[in-house]
């Protein structure tokens, strides 16, 4: 296990964790090994090294894809959870309070860096304008802060860097006909020297380029729309597929949504938000989010080899698709 160079306490911290499970189930300490570091120079020997014949990763498209070409050249095999960039669909028969509470938790926890945190909401052009003024109620009553401290919600940024890319961000939007309808700014007087930002609405039409790229921050567009085969194409219409909810009562739209005719993403929700609900499932999306699955019930067989094994205990010997051949031997 190599962890991200930015939380090498935390890799350490979780290696203890694995290791007391394994000591407790008497397995040998040497079934985990850590290794820490900065720059490619490790992630670059896993990914090349041949007795690695597996790599599961965890990060960016752009990461993912070079992984996956390296690893594939050599027919090694690859668990890739790479870009989400996760709608929320609000139906004209939607529970709007339910998915009030489900946005603003999907878009703001954790600070918007969750791969399963909603960056898109497509609200039913019925709702829209009251479903986007009650957004606007509620973000400025959402606590930032310390997140170990009870009652915040969002947390800081992870890096100095990821604060640049909010804000620059932030100018691409508004370069690209973007309206920020509420925050949109670092807060760097509020928390000298942290990497705070403001939980942000931004309303931009479904065109927008940015629309299709992953801002990993609490940065959400609000979309209107008039049908739902037109919400569902607005879902499908990025490079990543990853989490998708939708809020109906409509048993209809339902099992459309859940179907091959609906989402394309990985995680397919209903009445729920995008992010929490995968706990425990297989988690993981298809497109640009790369490929296989973490947990579920079948994902430890991806670390397995598949064995076609024939025995035959008797005193013939049967020959494929019923052939029927006999050797003569010379006398």
């Amino acid at each position: 296990m190599k962890g991200s160079e930015t939380t090498s306490l935390v890799t350490i911290a979780t290696a203890k964790i694995v290791a007391e499970v394994l000591e407790k189930n008497k397995c040998p300490e040497g079934v985990m090994t850590i290794i820490n570091g900065e720059g490619k120079t490790i992630g670059e020997a896993i990914t090349n090294d041949p007795r690695m014949e597996l790599v599961s990763f965890t990060g960016s498209t752009a990461v993912g894809r070079r992984v996956s070409e390296i690893v594939h050249r050599r027919f090694g095999r690859t668990i890739l959870e790479l870009g989400g960039n996760n709608a929320i669909i609000v139906c004209e028969d939607g529970d709007v309070d339910m998915a009030l509470r489900a946005v603003t938790f999907a878009a703001v926890g954790t600070c918007g860096q969750r791969c399963t945190s909603v960056r898109r909401l497509y609200v039913h052009e019925k709702h829209y304008d009251g479903f986007v003024k009650q957004l606007l109620d509620v973000y400025p009553t959402i606590k930032i802060g310390n997140p170990s401290e009870e009652g915040v919600l969002c947390g800081p940024l992870h890096t100095k860097n990821s604060v640049k890319m909010y804000a620059h961000g932030i100018e691409t939007i508004k370069s690209q006909g973007g309206k920020v309808l509420t925050g949109g700014k670092v807060l760097e007087k509020e928390f000298p020297g942290g990497n705070y930002v403001e939980p942000t609405i931004v309303e931009i039409d479904a065109s927008a380029p940015i629309i299709k790229e992953e801002l990993f921050a609490p940065v959400l567009y609000v979309i209107k729309f008039k049908t739902f085969q037109e919400a569902i194409k607005l879902n499908n219409g990025v490079p990543q597929g990853l989490s998708s909810a939708i809020f109906t009562k409509d048993l209809t739209n339902l099992f459309k949504w859940i179907g091959p005719l609906g989402s394309d993403c990985g995680i397919v929700n209903c009445n729920i938000g995008t992010s929490g609900a995968e706990i425990g499932g297989a988690f993981g999306g298809e497109k640009e989010t790369g490929g296989g699955r973490e947990s579920g019930s079948d994902s430890w067989k991806q670390y397995m080899k598949r064995a076609t094994c024939t025995i035959n205990y008797g005193n013939t010997l049967p020959l494929a698709q019923g052939v029927k051949f006999d050797l003569k031997p010379k006398i």
